[in-house]
């Protein structure tokens, strides 16, 4: 089984904090679309290096991310959607999520994607403050957002998961509160949250940089983070991967094949792949993708992927889940020299109070969340 990830790079304005690859100009809009489905089937073919990414796995999950997705057109989506299950073996029972802007959702166009086999949305809601959007750039309001929920759920969809950001410079903790508590008291199946970061070249760095902006507080992050655990798990969201909160039975079946180590094809400019034995992106430019396809080439670069690399990437993504590192697999895979190397480096962090051992598992404690990247860098090989 494996996951496909199409990535739409266009937007109707920039956020402050994002590093995604996107564009706010829709002038290459057309000729985008049309090497979209170009690479659709030139990574279908199994001309395309003798033999197609993904070989001839069933495809469980698609995934509409961004960018914008919300911005497509109706016949847009349809097409795409369309070409997909006419080049690839697509489950019957596919989980088909699509990222949406509140700003772009309306009774028709929900009526469009529900038509259209869109089971899942994913909407970019951040804040109901609209104090805190205006901050982001980001172009809805919160009245928007509470609409597009209430519109959503009216429309009967019912598997919805919402994105919110904590640890901005002016989130105060009853604000942070209320906007969980909104989306529980919504019935929100699905929670994605994330503390702010100050990625590279984006306006928020120039904004902090030139004083415009407070840095970001990691100590009010972390105590932000801990609030929200202790809400969800109250509300009785499992919390089932660092950033994501789900209901009994709504996690995301495609971002848990990432952290699952499953197969995936991204089709789009700056769209990763991964089939078990090596990694491959998309260039991350609107117009150089457009050209290459043209002239039926897939503009990809590719690693094959060691050993130790997968290990790595095994342990990165596992320890971020509440199945945590499964030693049991990691001896079975990797041999018992990594396990034993996993199982040596442990030790400090239990006792410490960070992992704890449940059967054959490693797993990261509350407070051990808190430091999850570092702890997974530190076990790599």
């Amino acid at each position: 089984m494996a996951g496909i990830y199409i990535h739409v790079p266009f937007c109707k304005k920039a956020c402050h904090y994002c590093n995604f690859h996107f564009s706010t100009s829709l002038s290459l809009r057309d000729a985008f679309f049309e090497a979209l489905s170009k690479e659709i089937k030139l990574s279908a073919s199994r001309e395309n290096d003798g033999e197609a990414y993904l070989g001839d796995e069933v495809i469980e999950t698609i995934y509409f991310g961004g960018g914008t997705p919300s911005l497509l057109e109706k016949d847009e989506l349809n097409t795409i959607l369309s070409q997909l299950f006419k080049y690839y073996n697509i489950d019957t029972k596919a989980e088909i999520t699509f990222e949406a802007n509140p700003d772009d959702i309306s009774i028709q166009k929900l009526k469009e994607w529900k038509i259209a086999g869109i089971n899942r949305l994913s909407i970019g809601i951040q804040s109901f403050f609209n104090e805190h959007l205006t901050w982001m750039n980001r172009a809805h309001t919160a009245g928007q957002a509470f609409n597009a929920l209430k519109s959503a759920r009216q429309q009967g969809f019912d598997n919805i998961s919402i994105d919110l950001i904590y640890g901005t410079p002016d989130l105060h903790d009853d604000q942070w509160k209320h906007n969980v508590q909104l989306a529980i008291d919504m019935g929100i199946p699905h929670l994605s949250c994330y503390a702010l970061t100050v990625e590279s070249s984006t306006a928020l760095q120039k904004m902090i940089q030139q004083k415009k902006s407070a840095d970001v507080d990691p100590e009010k992050q972390a105590a932000q983070f801990l609030m929200l655990v202790d809400w969800a798990e109250e509300a009785g969201y499992e919390h089932y991967e660092i950033s994501n909160f789900a209901k009994p039975g709504k996690r995301s079946n495609h971002n848990s094949s990432y952290w699952q180590g499953k197969k995936y094809l991204g089709l789009g400019p700056s769209a990763h792949s991964f089939n078990g034995i090596s990694r491959q992106w998309n260039i991350s430019n609107n117009a150089l993708y457009i050209q290459s396809l043209k002239h039926n080439i897939l503009s990809v670069e590719k690693e094959i992927l060691t050993p130790d690399q997968r290990l790595n990437e095994y342990i990165m993504t596992s320890l971020r889940t509440m199945e945590g590192i499964k030693i049991n697999y990691v001896e079975s895979q990797f041999g018992k020299e990594a396990a034993s190397h996993i199982l040596n480096l442990t030790s400090k962090y239990v006792d410490d109070k960070k992992i704890k051992f449940w059967n054959d598992s490693i797993l990261l404690t509350r407070d051990g969340k808190l430091y999850a990247d570092g702890i997974a860098a530190d076990l790599f090989k």
